[in-house]
């Protein structure tokens, strides 16, 4: 078999296993992707129960009352259940209850999502993927709990994930990408979010491609990676979600991140 087959026949092998084992099932609750009417706030608010924004029961890692406890009978704040959690249908990925101000709302309290189990240093850590509101407004209907279009993104998390890609495609970090650029021999390889593969041979959504680098002799060369500004940290198949390579490049880089801010 030439070397060209080869290449192509074990990217297929790895691309078909990881289609036919990846589960189509959403990645982050129902009603965090529900259809939104467009509602006025309002300055009477109702937390948010876990189910409420999972889907399914929540594991908790840290169970106890949260900052806006109602034991204090003059305090106005709503009562929050759970301070931290992790998503029962997406191991890895942990919601974490943080104090106002944040990006998502001046004065109201927010989960924070994270791939980190412990809490971010504060409610606007680079180590946050972004933010869902803790809290609705009282008018809002039952059924309505946090929806895709209530998810804020933290552009620094953003620019921290194009940083790690370009650096583990120079380190060679992920057999996925490798094995791409051997089946492609020549010319630009888009690097896919794994929440959403295309098919073989087909280019993936525009919300899903991160970033896009330029192959030569079956190499990648990482100058040329470039970020896709439409790609979108979270969508209706879930947040990010790379390939095992990159994930754990990610997953360490943001731990560097954490200590350093935590120091400061």
């Amino acid at each position: 078999m030439r070397p060209a087959r080869v290449g192509n026949a074990l990217q297929n092998s790895v691309l078909r296993q990881r289609l036919l084992t990846q589960p189509r099932a959403r990645q982050i609750p129902t009603r965090l992707y529900s259809s939104l009417k467009n509602t006025h706030p309002s300055p009477s608010i109702t937390p948010f129960t876990p189910r409420a924004i999972l889907r399914g029961a929540a594991t908790a890692t840290n169970i106890h009352r949260a900052a806006y406890s109602s034991q204090d009978a003059s305090s106005t704040e709503p009562e929050l259940q759970l301070t931290s959690f992790e998503d029962s249908s997406r191991p890895g990925l942990f919601y974490h209850l943080v104090s106002p101000p944040t990006p998502s709302s001046r004065d109201r309290p927010a989960y924070a999502l994270s791939f980190l189990e412990t809490p971010p240093p504060h409610g606007a850590s680079s180590v946050i993927i972004g933010w869902l509101p803790a809290t609705r407004s009282a008018d809002s209907s039952e059924a309505r709990g946090a929806g895709l279009s209530d998810f804020v993104e933290n552009r620094k998390f953003r620019d921290i994930l194009q940083e790690v890609i370009k650096d583990g495609l120079q380190k060679g970090v992920d057999e996925i990408q490798s094995n791409g650029a051997l089946q492609l021999q020549a010319g630009w390889m888009h690097i896919h979010d794994d929440r959403n593969l295309p098919p073989l041979g087909r280019i993936g959504d525009p919300d899903d491609i991160i970033g896009t680098v330029l192959v030569e002799d079956s190499k990648i060369l990482p100058e040329t990676y470039m970020e896709m500004p439409s790609y979108r940290l979270c969508t209706d198949d879930g947040p990010i979600k790379l390939s095992p390579g990159l994930a754990k490049h990610l997953q360490a880089r943001l731990e560097e991140v954490d200590k350093e801010e935590r120091s400061r």
